[in-house]
């Protein structure tokens, strides 16, 4: 095989991982007031310890080769924790006896926090 076809098998390969993981974003339109109220301060030490980061990126900004984006603007509570509790791709499930709805919650108001990183460079306002 050529080098270039299996540099291109690759790069598919991984795309289809990336895809595969990806939440559902057709909920993201669905209101947040609905989000339980979670401590953002101890949902980033939950992140953390949970091993969240390791896939999606201490920021939650996720990686092409290990796990979508999760922050700022996640999708829907109700869709993220469906989705936490019962994946669909590569991810492993977490649940309720793993993570609790309380830290879940938490975890939420951690990835909501996320700031947008584009507003806090000044050089590309």
């Amino acid at each position: 095989m050529k080098p270039t076809i299996v540099v291109a098998c690759i790069v598919a390969a991984t795309a289809g991982l990336a895809t595969a993981q990806t939440p559902p974003r057709s909920a993201a339109a669905a209101p947040q007031a609905a989000a339980p109220q979670g401590n953002a301060e101890t949902g980033k030490k939950l992140f953390v310890s949970d091993g969240c980061y390791q896939c999606h990126g201490y920021e939650a900004q996720g990686s092409s080769a290990t796990g979508p984006r999760l922050g700022p603007r996640p999708i829907a509570f109700a869709a993220f924790s469906r989705y936490v509790r019962q994946p669909t791709g590569q991810m492993p499930p977490y649940t309720a006896k793993v993570v609790s709805d309380a830290d879940l919650a938490n975890i939420y108001a951690y990835i909501a926090s996320r700031p947008e990183p584009a507003k806090d460079i000044p050089l590309l306002k």
